[in-house]
């Protein structure tokens, strides 16, 4: 549930936590940004003109994208208090009580939100990347012959992240939001040294500046909007974890602190470089004295980790919210943490993460490499994400097309122009997110597709609950043994195949049968006493229906603990779980084409167990083998 600070002390402890957890990506920010302005593939050169320009930008791009469009807009559109586009996307997705078809245009949003996932996973590979090689390369600035070290040290550094996760990020959490708090006050306080020195730069802040820049520099002027989008690559993350502070801490942290620290900082590295262009090769870390150069590389270092570390962990939380949403297989999930259920740790997908930031840090090699390709992909989640809150203002909010649709104009135009901006870095290595999110995509809308085939297969192949119930009255009935067999199935009307399988093969039948379905809804969070609906049928027959919201992690033996306040009677050492494995075969019938009903076979051969997912006790499970045509 979304938190609501109900004092001014827990705002404020909130408020210290979200600098912990959703401001490290766009915190860190400063150490390229802009440098990758004046010093990247399309920068400009430092004359006083650009200077302003540039910074003028950058203060337009924080206050309409994060102040306006994130924090006062988007994060309006909650799914019962917790954001992010998948979220999102099922806010869109959801039907309103009694509709059975799916409004008009669902079936292009759905896609669209799903790419936008995919999205996120491309950009969100890159940042421990580049953030963590961008604060060791301050290293060079307090002297040169650390050059040669700069990659070994940062790949120790991201290696030893990603080796610490398993262990969860509880105890390192609680001092997240203290060292952010530090950081900021940090860049704060450099960024008002060179102030002092330069005020002039404050005009900066006036729009025009902006405006002159992109029209006296024409093409050039445009393409530097790619670098100066490095600024607010840390908005979706704004979004994502609502859920986890609430509105009110986010906000209250970036107009009190993160949005004041950034633009002095930003705005004392261009008074620098009106004093001295030449510092455009390290503006960040020539802001510092020489004596504090070395604390500073130390403290970049401690942010850019933290920065990282949230990324991973809502790579991990994205990934469960796939997965129970029906878009990813089963994967393992470890909790790391008795008290907190959103800590979790994803080995599988955490190694995957791993080897892909050392091939981007040993294949692109600095931060400035790694800036040219990193935006094009969040550029087009907030392209999604602003479509997507459009609906959900029109149908959810009621907010009237005269109203809503300048708004979201005028926010979509400028993710156009970023976009835009950011496009020229495919050939530079923006294609390797692209690449990534539409495998990703791919697999997705694969798997998806793949249960949606096996599911009808299934369910045609199957027998009518009612003709079975109707069949065991008969002159035959099969033999009855003690206890309690309980079998899982998709769809609550029909019988599991596992059941008829069992009759065929065994002949026995249990005197108590579960029917055990587990549904997961378009919210984030079903709660405990709504889970459970336990039915009575004939013959012994117990039908029991499930819900779990996409936060949530099924529990097998808590449903039928839970079950027994409605009757059921469960014991578990007196209780057999019947669990169907199929064999895939991919055909040439009508469905899907078959280089992606090999990829669903792939895939579901590989997916995590249902017996390890549901946490079902191994020693009490029968599996029941089949071979289904796709």
């Amino acid at each position: 549930m979304n938190p609501t600070p109900d004092s001014p002390r827990k705002l404020a402890m909130l408020a210290l936590g979200a600098l912990g957890i959703v401001y490290g990506d766009i915190g860190t920010s400063p150490l390229y940004a802009l440098r990758e302005c004046f010093t990247g593939t399309h920068g400009i050169p430092p004359t006083h003109a650009h200077v302003l320009g540039v910074l003028s930008l950058i203060f337009w791009a924080l206050f309409v994208i994060i102040s306006v469009k994130y924090l006062l807009f988007v994060m309006r559109a909650d799914n019962r208090g917790e954001g992010g586009i998948l979220a999102l996307m099922a806010l869109v997705m959801h039907r309103p009580q009694g509709m059975k078809e799916p409004r008009p245009g669902r079936p292009l949003l759905w896609m669209l939100g799903l790419f936008g996932a995919a999205l996120l996973y491309g950009d969100g590979l890159i940042t421990p990347a580049v953030s963590v090689l961008g604060a060791v390369e301050g290293l060079t600035v307090a002297a040169p012959f650390f050059e040669p070290f700069i990659l070994p040290i940062a790949l120790i550094i991201i290696v030893a992240l990603f080796l610490v996760q398993r262990h969860g990020t509880g105890g390192i959490g609680i001092v997240f939001g203290p060292v952010m708090c530090l950081w900021f006050v940090v860049i704060a306080v450099l960024g008002v040294k060179e102030l002092v020195i330069n005020p002039s730069v404050l005009w900066a802040l006036s729009p025009l500046h902006g405006v002159r820049f992109l029209s006296e520099n024409g093409l050039q002027g445009y393409l530097v909007l790619g670098a100066v989008f490095l600024v607010v690559t840390g908005g979706e993350a704004l979004y994502a974890d609502m859920g986890h502070f609430g509105r009110r801490p986010i906000r209250l942290a970036w107009f009190a602190l993160v949005l004041p620290a950034l633009m002095l900082n930003y705005l004392g590295q261009g008074a620098l470089l009106l004093r001295d262009p030449e510092a455009a090769r390290n503006p960040f870390f020539l802001l510092a004295p020489k004596w504090g150069l070395y604390p500073l590389v130390a403290l970049a270092t401690v942010a850019a980790v933290i920065a990282s570390q949230a990324l991973i962990s809502g790579a991990f939380s994205l990934t469960r919210q796939a997965m129970l949403l029906g878009y990813c297989p089963r994967m393992e999930v470890v909790h790391t943490s008795a008290e907190e259920k959103g800590q979790i740790f994803l080995p599988g997908l955490n190694w995957a993460l791993m080897v892909g930031v050392v091939v981007l840090v040993l294949g692109f090699r600095s931060a400035n490499a790694l800036a040219g390709a990193y935006g094009i992909a969040v550029t087009g989640t907030m392209g999604i994400t602003t479509m997507l809150t459009y609906v959900v203002a029109r149908e959810r909010w009621g907010v009237r097309r005269a109203l809503a649709l300048p708004m979201a104009g005028v926010f979509f135009v400028v993710d156009l122009a970023f976009f835009g901006a950011n496009a020229v870095k495919v050939a530079e290595g923006g294609w390797f997110p692209l690449v990534l999110a539409v495998s990703i995509f791919t697999l997705m809308t694969t798997w998806k597709r793949g249960r949606e085939i096996l599911g009808a297969k299934m369910r045609a192949a199957s027998m009518d609950l009612k003709d079975l119930l109707e069949s065991l009255q008969g002159a035959h009935p099969p033999l009855r043994v003690p206890g309690t067999a309980v079998f899982m199935t998709s769809h609550p009307e029909g019988t599991p195949s596992a059941l008829l399988h069992n009759l065929k093969h065994n002949k026995v039948l249990h005197e108590q049968v579960v029917l055990l379905t587990i549904l997961f809804e378009d919210v984030p969070h079903v709660p405990p006493e709504e889970r459970v609906e336990v039915e009575k049928l004939e013959q012994g027959f117990i039908r029991v229906i499930a819900r779990y919201g996409f936060m949530d992690s099924p529990n097998v033996p808590d449903i039928l603990k839970r079950g027994r306040e409605q009757g059921l009677q469960f014991q578990l050492m007196s209780t057999s779980f019947f669990l169907g494995r199929e064999t895939l075969i991919p055909t040439k019938q009508p469905g899907m084409a078959r280089w992606r009903e090999h990829l669903f076979a792939w895939m579901s051969r590989n997916a995590r167990t249902a017996t390890a997912f549901f946490r079902i006790p191994p020693n009490r499970v029968v599996e029941l083998g089949a071979q289904v045509e796709l």
